[in-house]
């Protein structure tokens, strides 16, 4: 979470957002599994949180939540265009589908953590073709926050993936 001096939550900007991204994307992959407030890992992907507004536990009025979905949603649009003038256009990955239904079907990382915050994110393959990069909005119950979530994971997680060109 990005906040001021104040304690406020700072706004989501791109110019904020771009160095998280960029190392994001040339970070290697941990070896083991780890979860902390900035994200999560293992040896097949990496998920970080750009950005995370307030907690709407006590948001009584609507526009909060719908302010803080605006600023994220700008930002995201706004990452999304910088993505595709860098990689071209990306995947629209349906991670609705991707949800663990208990089918046993097996679901990759990190679309199965995505899958449990977000319906869809916008995937740009990485030059050097040994991973990908995507780029959502998140939230896991209506009191928690909204998360600008960006992953990156290995090819084949997207191989099994509903993907669609944008």
């Amino acid at each position: 979470m990005n906040s001021n001096d104040s304690g406020s939550v700072a706004a989501a900007t791109p110019d904020s957002c771009l160095p998280l991204i960029d190392g994001l994307a040339v970070r290697p992959f941990p070896e083991t599994v780890f979860q902390d407030t900035s994200g999560d890992g293992g040896p097949d992907h990496l998920i970080r949180v750009l950005h995370r507004s307030r907690d709407f536990w006590d948001a009584e009025d609507p526009q909060v939540w719908e302010q803080a979905d605006a600023e994220l949603s700008s930002c995201l649009d706004a990452l999304i265009a910088v993505c595709t003038a860098r990689w071209g256009d990306p995947l629209v990955v349906d991670l609705w589908a991707g949800y663990p239904d208990g089918t046993g079907k097996d679901v990759p990382e990190p679309l199965c953590t995505l899958s449990q915050v977000t319906t869809s994110m916008h995937a740009w393959p990485l030059p050097g073709g040994d991973r990908w990069l995507g780029l959502s909005l998140g939230q896991a119950d209506k009191e928690l926050p909204i998360e600008l979530l960006a992953a990156v994971g290995l090819p084949t997680a997207l191989d099994g993936g509903s993907a669609d060109g944008a």
